[in-house]
């Protein structure tokens, strides 16, 4: 058994609340506590759910169904009410939920439709078909997965004798609107480890808002179930499958949060430090409590009882650059600084590689650049201020190089990724003697969704972010036996962002894209894709055609203008000139 505490899977089922989330509980709606429901009061009236206007249409009687199935507490009583009597008490809403936009249309089901279409047995009877766009589903584990399409489902509504409509058949599936979805649901990230470095990679679920005092639980129980789908095979985590509660997380007299284990007596010191990270991390946008740590009644970690966020090592730190990194740029061929646009150091800074793109590792001391040789692109990989040799991989084009995170104590990388005439993903590694050696990604389930144009790698190393088609695209980055896999890709926002001609890491979990779309020049997208920001366009000149950023880092565009704009990531804010540097096919790159 993962924990104690049995929980309904449909209880897990998560909707946003607020898409930016600070630390603490600031943001977390306050409400009384909710009754809980046990199974045999299933269909039995709740004194604060009121039973529907009994002179509703069929079709309306939908539409508000549908407004209440956002509501999950005491098992979905807000959207039982709507439900005829045998359905209202054998009624078991599914382990996962389609979000459908906000405008959707509910009519009668027609003749002509065939035979999917159930006979109309009377005219107390009815089906009605809610249609309409979607944009993705809430997994059985909590996270948002984008997928838009078209939406159609049938619900069977009957007369109660004289009195109101009620439904009496509909699928499983629970369907919400997005409104609804983010008036009832709560984003939290949820943090495991980067396989190979120290660094906390987060992973964004959905818990369900109401009552307050029951976030902190849900939170830990979707700790304890492990990364979600989309990031399984592409991080580590320490609690292993072992874990479990040894009873209930609850609030302390002492104004401290116990979250008492069992299970991971046997791991190591550093394994429970990086144990108590994950809970104080994840927990922190619930709830501002010191969280205690138990394992098996005793402390988790010998002579640490209680844990706020300052007691932490700096997890952080292994996946973003330094702030001595000022950046760098690409400008008619030559590497410069973007501080101050002055040539870097060696053959870069003179111009003497005509190099068209660059990337710089996170620790600043290594440089990877696309060679321009007339109608060849070659890659060239060195030290900083040094002479950087070619390495075999040449193509017609080759995208902007980007860096796997730094693995030793000296702040240097082994391995770099760039693709080759969009089809091919080339890492090219470092072997023992310091030559540079391509290898294969197995990006096969990625090709299938058009020309590879642009790479990222997250600064952590989990996640590469995808130009595929035009489309903007998230992989999880799986590394087994010596092969690695991108997989799972994503589109995020298809339909909305199109047309994307770079794209970088602002965060751990949020991407910005350029695109070559005068009304969506820069976005800001979640790395789940819930959701889309459009940045100001005012000062910009279409296309963009190159955008970096980095934590705590303003973002910096390249436009048709061959200038350099910067912002600090408000969305309204409009953009600035980048003083220096300024020339021809700018392209700008903080390290990673």
């Amino acid at each position: 058994m993962r924990s104690v505490r049995a929980r309904p899977v449909r209880g897990v089922l998560a909707v946003l609340a607020c898409l930016v989330l600070a630390g603490g509980c600031a943001n977390v709606p306050e409400e009384s506590q909710a009754e809980v429901v046990s199974g045999e009061r299933l269909g039995q009236p709740q004194p604060d759910i009121p039973e529907p206007d009994a002179n509703l249409d069929a079709l309306t009687a939908v539409r508000d169904f549908v407004t209440a199935s956002a509501r999950p507490i005491n098992e979905h009583a807000a959207a039982r009410v709507y439900l005829g009597p045998e359905l209202r008490q054998s009624w078991e809403p599914g382990s996962t939920m389609t979000i459908i936009e906000n405008r959707f249309n509910t009519r009668y089901v027609a003749e002509e439709e065939g035979p999917t279409a159930p006979t109309e047995t009377s005219a107390n009877e009815k089906v009605v078909v809610v249609s309409g766009t979607q944009i993705g589903k809430l997994g059985h584990d909590s996270a948002f997965l984008a997928a838009r399409d078209s939406f159609r489902q049938e619900i069977t509504v009957r007369k109660q004798g004289n009195g109101p409509w009620r439904i009496v058949d509909l699928p499983s599936t629970l369907v919400v609107t997005e409104r609804d979805f983010a008036e009832n649901y709560f984003r939290v990230p949820l943090y495991f480890f980067a396989p190979d470095t120290d660094a906390l990679v987060p992973d964004l679920r959905y818990v369900v808002a109401k009552p307050q005092s029951k976030l902190p639980g849900r939170v830990t129980d979707l700790l304890l179930e492990g990364p979600s789908d989309s990031l399984t095979g592409a991080v580590h985590n320490p609690l292993g499958d072992e874990a479990a509660l040894d009873g209930a997380v609850s609030g302390q007299a002492n104004g401290a949060l116990l979250v008492p284990l069992t299970g991971v007596t046997g791991k190591s010191d550093e394994e429970k430090k990086r144990i108590a990270a994950q809970f104080v991390r994840s927990l922190q946008t619930v709830t501002s409590s010191r969280i205690r740590l138990l394992s098996d009644r005793t402390p988790l970690v010998p002579g640490q009882l209680d844990w706020r966020p300052s007691d932490l090592a700096s997890y952080e730190s292994s996946a973003s650059p330094s702030p001595d990194l000022q950046g760098l740029v690409t400008l008619n061929g030559a590497v410069r600084s973007l501080e101050d646009g002055s040539p870097v150091r060696g053959p870069a800074g003179t111009g003497a590689y005509h190099a068209e793109s660059g990337a710089q590792s996170l620790g600043g001391n290594q440089l990877a650049i696309v060679e321009r040789l007339g109608e060849k692109a070659r890659l060239r990989i060195g030290y900083l201020g040094e002479v950087a040799p070619p390495v075999d991989v040449e193509g017609k084009t080759l995208t902007r190089p980007t860096w796997w995170p730094n693995t030793d104590t000296n702040d240097t990388s082994g391995e770099v990724w760039t693709v080759v005439d969009g089809t091919r993903i080339s890492r090219v590694v470092r072997d023992p003697s310091g030559g540079w050696v391509p290898q294969p990604v197995n990006a096969a389930e990625l090709n299938a969704l058009g020309p590879i144009s642009g790479l990222r790698l997250s600064r952590d190393g989990t996640r590469a972010a995808v130009i595929a088609g035009g489309n903007l695209v998230v992989a999880a980055v799986v590394r087994s036996n010596g092969s690695v896999t991108l997989r799972s890709p994503r589109v995020l926002q298809a339909g909305t962002v199109e047309n994307v001609v770079d794209v970088d890491w602002a965060t751990q979990d949020m991407l910005v894209a350029a695109t070559s779309s005068e009304s969506t020049m820069v976005v800001r997208v979640p790395v789940d894709g819930l959701q889309m920001d459009k940045f100001n366009g005012s000062n910009l000149t279409a296309p963009v055609r190159a955008i970096t950023a980095a934590p705590s880092r303003p973002i910096v565009v390249g436009d048709a203008s061959d200038e350099l704009w910067t912002a600090s990531g408000d969305i309204g804010e409009v953009w600035r000139p980048h003083d220096r540097p300024q020339g021809t096919g700018a392209r700008p790159f903080y390290p990673g």
